[in-house]
C-alpha cells in the first residue's frame, strides 16, 4: 500500500541563480553514476517499496511504458532494468508519493504561486481533485467533477462557433485516450487540435511527407543495430533518448560507424558507459562516434548538399558505384533536376554555413560512398529553423541517392522526444488529418465530421491572441511553458474565457489562466486505473511505429483521479446529449470498444485488440519501408530541390539555440544540474564560444541579459528579453550560443516558424548579450 505524503508542508526547493557552478563537461555518459542519480531521485520521490515496484515494471512487456521518451524497447527478451537515467527520473516525478490537494491552495494564492519557478511547482506532488478559479478569485477551490463536466459543456455550448474553441494534446496521452479525444472534438464540429508535434518533428513529418510519402521514420532498432554508417544529426542521445546509446553500442560492436553532425560536443555520443555491462562500470566503456562534425546553426541543409556534390563526382569517377541508378529508376523522381542543382553546389558556401572544413566534408562523404548500410538519424536541432522541411528533404535526398530506403540496415530516423507524440498523430491528433481518415470515422460512428482544417499550435496562440478562441482545453502537458514567444502566449491565454487543463501534477499553465479556470487530475501510465472492478490497459506507439500495451500497476495518488479516457467520455456525453451516436459510456467503461473502433478507422489497426496482445505488441505498416512503395503525389520517392539556406551571424550578435539540460524533460525541471555540460545549482547560464566572449567586450562569469532581434513581414524591427544570465565559455561554433528553454522561450518571435511546418524557430535566434541590469 503506497502511502503518499500529506500537504501540510510544501516541499522545499527554493535556490539562487546567482549560486551556480561551473566544471568542466563530461567526455562520457551514463555508468555507475547515472544508476546512482537514478537511485537517489527515485527513493527521494517515491520512497523504497514504490521505487522497487515501479523499477520491476518500467518498460517490461507485463508493466508500463515509460513516460519519457519514444525510443522503442527491443524485441524479444528484454533485461531486468530496462531503462535509462532519465527514464527513471521521469517515472519518480509522476509516480511521485507527494501530493497536493485543497489545503495547498487553500494556502497559496494563484498571485503567489504565479512567482514561483516552473521546478518549484513541479516538485509539490501530484493532484489529487478537481480544482476551480472562478471570476475575481485568487485561490482555486474544489468542484465536484459533475460540475466540472457542466462548466465545460456549458461554455462549449455557448460559443458562437465550435472554431472557438482549441483543444490541446501532449504526447503523454495513450492511444486510446488521443482516439476518444479527437472523436469528440471532430463531433463537436472543429479540427482545432493542435499538439506538442507542432512545435518539434512537425517538419520531419511535412518533409518526409513530401520525399517518401510516409511522415515517419523508416527504421527498426535491427535496422540501426545492423547498420555500418550512422549519421545522428542535431540530436543528443546521452540525455533525449538515453537507451539509444546501447543501441549504437551493439552496432558498434557489428562495425558501424558513427557520424555526430551538432553545434556542441555531447557526452553520449563522445562515450557510453553502459552500467550493465563490466565495462561500463570497471572499464572505458565505449567511443561512441568516429567523426565529429561541429556545425554551425542551420548550416546542415548545406552540409547534405555538398555531401550530395562529392557523391556524384565519386560517381563520375567510377561509374556504377556510387549512384544507384537501379532504384532511382524505378523509384524516384526528380533526380536528373536534383543532380543539375547539387553539381553546381559551391564549396565555399558550404563551408561558410557549415563552418567545417572541407577534408572534413571529403572523409563523411568516404564513409557514405563506402556504406552499404546507412541509417540517418535526427531530432530538433534540425526540424526547428525557418529551412527545416527544406533541411531533412536534403538530408533525405543523399540517401535516395544511394538507395537507402526500403533494405535492411538503411533508412530515415526522425527520433521523437515524447512518449506516445506519434501515437497520437496515427490516433487523429492533428488538424489537417486526411480525407480518408475523416471520411471513415463517418462511416463507422454515423456522424458528420467537418473538413475545413483546424489550427495547429502557432494558430491557436495567434487565435487566442486576437479574441477569436474563447476556451482552451489541453490533454496534459505545459502549454504556456511549452511554446513559443512566452509573453504574447501567456497574454493569449488570459483572453480565454474558460481554460481546462488535464494534468497530472502543477505547472506553469495553471496559474496562468482564463477568466474560469478548471485542473482536472488526471491517472498517469504508471497509475492503475480500475474501471467497474475491471483493470484496464492502455496501448501507445514508439518512434518507430510499435504499438504495445502499458498497463499501470501502481496505487493513484487520490481516489478523485481519473483516467484521460473517462475525462474525456464524460466531457463528451455531457456536452453532445444521450443520444450522440458515439457511445462515450462504453467507451469510458471499456477501452477494449475504443480499440475496436480504432481497428475500423485508423490505417493498419486491424485486429488492433488481438494484435496488440502479443508479447511485443506489432508493427503499423510502412509502405517505402515494407516494400518500395512511395504514396507520393507522383507515386514515386521524390528528390527535394530547394534553394540552399543557411543562418548568417550578423555583426556584434550572436544566433542561440535552446535546449534542454541533462536534468529536464521537456518543460519539466528534475534538478538544477547540468551534470554532463558542468553545470550545477542553476539554468539561466548561455554557453558562448571564448573567442565570441572576447570580441563581445564580455569574461567568463559575467551577467547579462539576452535581447532577441527579428525583422517581421513589416521590416520592423522586434525585441524581447531574456534577463540575468551567466556567461560560460563552452565549445559552441563561433557566432552561436545556446541556453535552456524554457528559459529562453520568451526570445523566441510567435511568427518566426519555418517555412511549410509552421513549427517555432527555436534553434536561430539571433540575439544581442547585454550587461545584466541591476536587479
Amino acid at each position: 500500500m503506497a502511502r503518499f505524503r500529506a500537504t501540510g508542508k510544501d516541499v522545499a526547493c527554493d535556490y539562487d541563480e546567482h549560486d551556480v557552478t561551473v566544471v568542466p563537461p563530461k567526455a562520457e555518459a551514463a555508468g555507475v553514476r547515472a544508476v546512482w542519480v537514478s537511485l537517489q531521485r527515485s527513493l527521494a520521490q517515491m520512497g523504497l517499496l514504490r521505487t522497487g515496484a515501479a523499477w520491476a515494471r518500467l518498460n517490461q512487456r507485463h508493466g508500463f511504458d515509460c513516460p519519457g521518451c519514444a525510443w522503442p524497447e527491443e524485441q524479444g527478451g528484454r533485461k531486468i532494468a530496462e531503462f535509462c537515467e532519465n527514464g527513471a527520473k521521469a517515472v519518480a516525478e509522476e509516480a511521485t508519493s507527494r501530493v497536493i490537494g485543497p489545503e495547498f491552495f487553500a494556502r497559496h494564492s494563484v498571485t503567489e504561486l504565479s512567482g514561483k519557478p516552473e521546478y518549484w511547482l513541479s516538485q509539490q506532488g501530484r493532484l489529487t481533485h478537481p480544482m476551480v478559479l472562478r471570476p475575481g478569485d485568487d485561490h482555486y477551490r474544489p468542484i465536484d467533477w459533475d460540475d466540472a463536466y457542466r462548466l465545460i459543456a456549458d461554455e462549449l455550448r455557448s460559443l458562437g462557433s465550435p472554431d472557438e474553441a482549441v483543444f490541446y494534446t501532449s504526447g503523454r496521452t495513450s492511444n486510446e485516450a488521443a482516439f476518444a479525444y479527437q472523436l469528440m472534438v471532430r463531433s463537436f464540429g472543429t479540427n482545432n487540435l493542435p499538439d506538442c508535434s507542432n512545435m518539434c518533428h512537425e517538419s520531419s513529418g511535412t518533409a518526409l511527407t513530401e520525399s517518401i510519402g510516409i511522415g515517419k521514420g523508416s527504421v527498426t532498432v535491427e535496422d540501426i543495430e545492423h547498420a555500418d554508417l550512422i549519421l545522428i544529426a542535431g540530436q543528443n542521445p546521452g540525455t533525449n533518448h538515453p537507451r539509444m546509446l546501447s543501441v549504437l553500442e551493439k552496432a558498434k560492436a557489428n562495425g558501424a560507424r558513427v557520424v555526430a553532425i551538432n553545434p556542441l560536443p555531447e557526452a553520449g555520443l563522445i562515450r557510453f558507459k553502459d552500467p550493465q555491462k563490466l565495462h561500463g562500470v570497471v572499464g572505458r566503456g565505449v567511443s561512441i562516434a568516429d567523426e565529429f562534425v561541429q556545425i554551425r546553426l542551420g548550416g546542415d541543409m548545406a552540409l547534405f548538399a555538398g555531401l550530395g556534390r562529392l557523391l556524384l563526382e565519386a560517381e563520375d569517377r567510377d561509374p556504377g558505384t556510387v549512384v544507384d541508378r537501379a532504384f532511382i529508376e524505378a523509384h524516384c523522381a526528380g533526380f536528373d533536376e536534383y543532380q543539375r542543382r547539387t553539381r553546381a553546389v559551391d564549396f565555399d558556401v558550404v563551408s561558410a554555413a557549415t563552418g567545417i572544413e572541407h577534408a572534413q566534408l571529403v572523409r563523411v562523404a568516404e564513409l557514405l560512398r563506402t556504406s552499404q548500410r546507412t541509417v540517418l538519424c535526427w531530432a530538433m536541432g534540425l526540424t526547428q529553423h525557418s529551412h527545416a522541411v527544406a533541411t531533412i528533404g536534403e538530408a533525405t535526398n543523399v540517401l535516395l541517392l544511394r538507395g537507402m530506403i526500403g533494405k535492411p540496415g538503411a533508412g530515415v530516423c526522425p527520433v521523437r522526444g515524447h512518449s506516445n507524440v506519434q501515437g497520437d498523430r496515427t490516433m487523429g491528433i492533428y488538424e489537417k488529418m486526411p480525407e480518408s481518415f475523416l471520411s471513415a470515422l463517418d462511416r463507422r460512428f454515423g456522424i458528420e465530421t467537418p473538413r475545413e482544417h483546424g489550427y495547429d499550435t502557432v494558430a491557436a496562440i495567434r487565435a487566442m491572441r486576437d479574441g477569436r478562441v474563447r476556451m482552451f482545453m489541453a490533454m496534459g502537458g505545459n502549454f504556456a511553458s511549452a511554446t513559443p514567444d512566452t509573453e504574447v502566449t501567456e497574454a493569449a491565454l488570459r483572453r480565454c474565457a474558460l481554460t481546462v487543463q488535464v494534468s497530472t501534477k502543477l505547472n506553469r499553465s495553471h496559474v496562468v489562466h482564463g477568466t474560469t479556470a478548471l485542473i482536472l487530475p488526471a491517472l498517469g501510465r504508471t497509475d492503475r486505473d480500475i474501471r467497474n472492478g475491471r483493470k484496464e490497459v492502455v496501448s501507445v506507439e514508439d518512434s518507430m511505429s510499435m504499438v504495445h500495451l502499458s498497463r499501470g500497476r501502481l496505487q493513484p495518488p487520490s481516489d478523485m483521479v481519473r483516467s484521460e479516457v473517462q475525462i474525456v467520455c464524460d466531457v463528451a456525453r455531457r456536452t453532445l446529449g444521450p443520444d450522440h451516436p458515439v457511445p462515450w459510456e462504453r467507451f469510458s467503461d471499456d477501452y477494449d470498444s475504443i480499440r475496436d473502433a480504432i481497428a475500423d478507422v485508423v490505417p493498419g489497426c486491424a485486429d488492433y485488440n488481438v494484435r496488440v496482445r502479443r508479447p511485443d505488441g506489432f508493427l503499423l505498416p510502412h509502405p517505402p519501408r515494407d516494400s518500395r512503395e512511395f504514396p507520393t503525389h507522383t507515386g514515386r520517392a521524390n528528390f527535394a530541390v530547394n534553394p540552399l539556406e543557411w543562418v548568417p551571424t550578423p555583426p556584434g550578435r550572436l544566433v542561440l539555440q535552446t535546449l534542454r539540460s541533462h536534468d529536464q524533460y521537456n518543460t519539466t525541471i528534475y534538478g538544477l544540474d547540468d551534470r554532463y555540460r558542468g553545470i550545477k545549482g542553476g539554468r539561466r547560464v548561455v554557453f558562448v564560444n571564448p573567442t565570441d566572449i572576447e570580441a563581445l567586450g564580455l569574461r567568463d562569469g559575467d551577467r547579462v541579459d539576452l535581447v532577441s532581434e527579428w525583422r517581421g513581414e513589416d521590416g520592423e524591427l522586434q525585441e524581447r528579453y531574456a534577463k540575468d544570465f551567466l556567461v560560460v565559455a563552452y565549445s559552441t561554433p563561433v557566432g552561436n550560443a545556446a541556453a535552456y528553454y524554457p528559459e529562453t522561450n520568451p526570445l523566441v518571435p510567435l511568427d518566426h516558424t519555418a517555412a511549410r511546418s509552421n513549427t517555432p524557430v527555436s534553434k536561430a535566434v539571433v540575439i544581442r548579450l547585454e550587461p545584466a541590469a541591476r536587479r
